[in-house]
């Protein structure tokens, strides 16, 4: 009986959308690893983020093109989905989020780019034209608490002004691909999603590179993970399978099956994953002041989903009509931001 139960609950866990979802963030905790790996030999982002879109891209191509089986009016008709992915929730969170880490710690840097759960609860605030309720402001005023804290204003180790704001530009894309990702759309398989967002992403920092807005520099040198010393390319295929392919892919399977909040609540594990790795392949830890302050942020989005969860409960139970009682809460982003379509 014991052995069917834990497979059972193994199932289950999986079939929930936490389990692909904490995979997802274990991945996508690598990149920053990875990037940083590479511009410590003289990459630039512009050039890691362009090589890691296209080699993502070209791998998915053809397992998206097997999905379609020849729907090709479902790219039609959530193209500008697509677009939008492609532009803001790959290749601008990652361009921003690489040149943060170029300016700060991985673990920083991370930190500034997940106070997007806080972002995504004020934007439905906003749009529901609700009140906050005491235990969210209080959750709010936390995470702000704790972003003071992890800039560390009045520390010995200076916070680089610049870093922050590329950081928080993340967060903002960071967002917008929540509710894509977590929009529902049986018309556009997640691997579709990603490979055609991959696709767009790749296309615009190679145009954006070879115009000589964006810097594109590349390097052979030998990059350093942990105690040892790799060729570039062993950086550049982690950043591109596990933190690009597996990461994204897991990611919308886990947006749909969560919901925009919870998803982006799962994957503040992110945050532990990305310090983790940073320390074990980069010898990186933030400080002692940050890491509190990455606690108090955590702690802060914590408290905004149990009040969120209680919210929901009462409003059920109520029976009163709610925007925020739909399993993907995304009824209060603007109809013409993202395709309403089958999904995103």
């Amino acid at each position: 009986m014991s052995a069917p139960t834990t497979k059972a609950d193994a199932k289950g866990f999986l079939a929930s959308g936490l389990g692909i979802a904490l995979f997802s963030s274990a991945v996508f905790g690598t990149s920053g690893s990875f990037a940083k790996s590479m511009l410590e030999t003289g990459w630039s982002p512009g050039a890691a983020v362009a090589v890691r879109l296209t080699g993502a891209a070209l791998i998915l191509v053809i397992p998206a093109v097997v999905v379609l089986r020849g729907r090709w009016h479902q790219l039609k008709d959530n193209w500008l989905t697509i677009l939008l992915f492609g532009l803001i929730g790959v290749a601008g969170c990652q361009l921003f989020y690489f040149n943060a880490v170029a300016r700060l710690s991985v673990g920083v840097a991370l930190l500034l780019e997940y106070l997007a759960p806080v972002m995504i609860v004020l934007w439905l605030w906003i749009a529901s034209r609700r009140r906050p309720r005491a235990l969210t402001a209080a959750g709010a005023l936390l995470s702000l608490g704790g972003l003071v804290l992890v800039l560390d204003l009045t520390g010995s180790v200076k916070v680089d002004f610049i870093g922050v704001l590329w950081g928080m530009a993340a967060a903002v894309c960071l967002v917008i691909y929540f509710f894509i990702t977590a929009k529902e759309n049986e018309t556009l398989p997640p691997l579709v999603l990603a490979s055609g967002g991959l696709l767009v992403g790749a296309i615009v920092m190679w145009l954006v590179g070879l115009s000589g807005v964006l810097p594109m520099t590349f390097s052979a040198a030998d990059t350093t993970l942990g105690p040892w010393t790799t060729p570039w390319w062993v950086s550049a295929v982690g950043l591109i399978i596990l933190a690009t392919v597996l990461a994204y892919v897991s990611g919308i399977m886990a947006a749909r099956s969560l919901g925009s909040k919870v998803a982006s609540f799962v994957s503040l594990t992110e945050v532990l994953f990305a310090v983790i790795w940073a320390w074990l392949l980069l010898g990186e830890l933030p400080g002692p002041v940050q890491l509190l302050g990455g606690v108090l942020i955590v702690g802060g989005v914590v408290l905004v989903r149990v009040d969120e969860l209680r919210g929901d409960r009462r409003a059920t139970r109520a029976q009163l009509p709610s925007v925020l009682d739909h399993p993907n809460d995304v009824e209060a982003v603007p109809s013409g931001s993202v395709t309403e379509s089958p999904r995103n």
